[in-house]
């Protein structure tokens, strides 16, 4: 599974799978990704048969990219790794926010 690696393919597969999507509206989707990641991490999932980029016979070419039958094989760990990404971040919430008796006043 060292395909998942990295900080960025589990969420190209996330949003890549409602449909297909152009570069730029993934790139829009996932917030803070540079384009030249973005392209390598599509590269890398198309190199590996996980996404199926399809060149657009329009003016100017469009690309789209998308979800093979691999690729959707896959969701179900994605879903596992969000579930777990949602319970950690829940338990650090839990861990950090400091707990206030009722009728407590803060001290400052």
């Amino acid at each position: 599974m060292s395909f998942l690696g990295g900080a960025w393919t589990p969420n190209i597969l996330w949003y890549l799978r409602e449909g297909p999507r152009r570069f730029n509206e993934l790139r829009g989707d996932i917030h803070g990704i540079s384009a030249k990641v973005l392209s390598a991490r599509l590269q890398r999932l198309a190199a590996d048969g996980i996404v199926e980029r399809r060149v657009m016979p329009t003016m100017p070419p469009t690309v789209e990219y998308e979800l093979t039958d691999l690729g959707r094989e896959i969701l179900p760990a994605v879903d596992a790794i969000v579930a777990v990404g949602h319970r950690l971040k829940e338990r650090r919430f839990k861990q950090v926010r400091p707990a206030i008796r009722p009728g407590a006043r803060a001290r400052g």
